[in-house]
């Protein structure tokens, strides 16, 4: 075992629940998030806990709908919290990118059995988004920003993100108006994430993978939103519209990621390029390092796995982090950066065959805990 795997296990212990599921912080994030968990999954399997990591995900898909819809907050444990904002008790009425898709798929190639329900509540979340919440620019639509996992993102400027109060009053007053609040959204970023984790179980996801194509900007080295910004912050550049490279080959974008002048930074991957007016290293969604999108496009194919370890070991597997000195932001520690651990053990794996299912990915897998990586697949060129 290594100072970190020790670090990791500790963390990750404490923060296990006995409903079956880890909080990313117990005094901040005290419940169950949907994309946290689906990173448990794999920092779980990581530490040779194949029960605790198919558990995470029965937890997360318990709370699915008919339709396959999976709320990004459960309260279980306090099922009125925030029963005044959502406007109904138990859960929250949006969701968050369906990385159970590759979770499900990673634990599999680990050869741990998660059981068929779980894969096809998996694939019915997936099948979700691609039936109902299709924009006509082909990408897939947001009902709130949170759903993107990126809260605060300049992406979202548009509608007042650069403005911490105009910004909590205009996320409220979306909230409050579900379903129909007019939000005309539709973020590469989730787009990518949808498309991938389709595409991790085996479902048929190419004409969304074509819409996200037809999204690159050469000039601006990014893929663009649809929706009412796409003229707009749609543009700005930053680390999450680059998640296309899981999907899209691109080797513009990908340079980008560690070019010190773009995004590359001695302790990870810079949120916002350097050169956008939104950039702040130490401001929230503004240019701190975010452990789990370095860890989305380590899969891609970027080289990050050594600095973003570096990273979360520096600022005590913060939350988030300074790209520049690793200083830890946030919540401390919080349990998605644990996922520092699956890129340290699989280090050798980076440029990409560690989970990528792109063409142009090479490498063999070297993980001294299984082969969590599945073969190589095309992306779209």
């Amino acid at each position: 075992m290594t100072v970190l795997s020790d670090r990791v296990r500790a963390v990750m212990e404490s923060h296990w629940q006995p409903e079956g599921y880890t909080v990313p912080n117990a005094v901040t994030y005290p419940f169950r998030w949907l994309w946290d968990s689906c990173f448990h999954a794999l920092v779980w399997a990581e530490l040779g806990e194949p029960e605790r990591a198919v558990s995470e995900l029965a937890h997360v898909l318990q709370a699915q709908d008919d339709r396959g819809f999976v709320p990004h907050i459960d309260y279980g444990r306090e099922p009125s919290h925030h029963e005044w904002f959502w406007g109904r008790s138990g859960s929250s009425t949006i969701t968050q990118p369906p990385m159970y898709g590759h979770a499900v798929a990673a634990l599999r190639r680990r050869g741990i059995d998660v059981g068929d329900d779980l894969v096809e509540r998996a694939r019915a979340g997936i099948q979700f988004f691609l039936r109902e919440r299709r924009h006509p620019s082909g990408l897939v639509a947001v009902m709130h920003p949170w759903e993107t996992g990126c809260d605060d993102s300049p992406r979202f400027d548009h509608w007042g993100a650069g403005d911490p109060k105009r910004w909590y009053d205009v996320k409220g007053a979306l909230v409050a108006a579900l379903p129909d609040n007019g939000f005309d959204c539709a973020p590469v970023s989730l787009s990518a994430l949808v498309a991938w984790n389709g595409r991790e179980l085996d479902l048929d996801t190419a004409d969304l993978v074509d819409a996200i194509a037809a999204r690159w900007d050469r000039e601006q080295c990014t893929w663009i939103d649809g929706g009412e910004s796409e003229n707009t912050s749609g543009r700005v550049r930053t680390l999450e519209a680059l998640l296309p490279l899981l999907v899209v080959e691109q080797p513009d974008a990908l340079a980008a990621i560690t070019d010190s002048a773009a995004f590359g930074g001695a302790f990870g991957p810079a949120g916002v390029h350097r050169a956008e007016p939104a950039f702040d290293r130490r401001r929230y969604w503004r240019g701190p390092v975010w452990p789990q999108l370095a860890y989305l496009l380590w899969l891609s194919g970027a080289p990050v796995a050594e600095t973003t370890v570096r990273g979360a070991e520096t600022s005590g597997l913060s939350e988030f982090w300074d790209p520049d000195d690793g200083t830890g932001l946030g919540a401390s520690p919080q349990s998605w950066t644990c996922l520092a651990v699956v890129m340290s053990h699989n280090a050798a794996d980076t440029r990409g065959s560690a989970g990528s299912t792109g063409a142009g990915s090479s490498g063999s897998n070297t993980s001294n805990v299984g082969a969590p990586w599945p073969p190589e697949r095309p992306r779209r060129p």
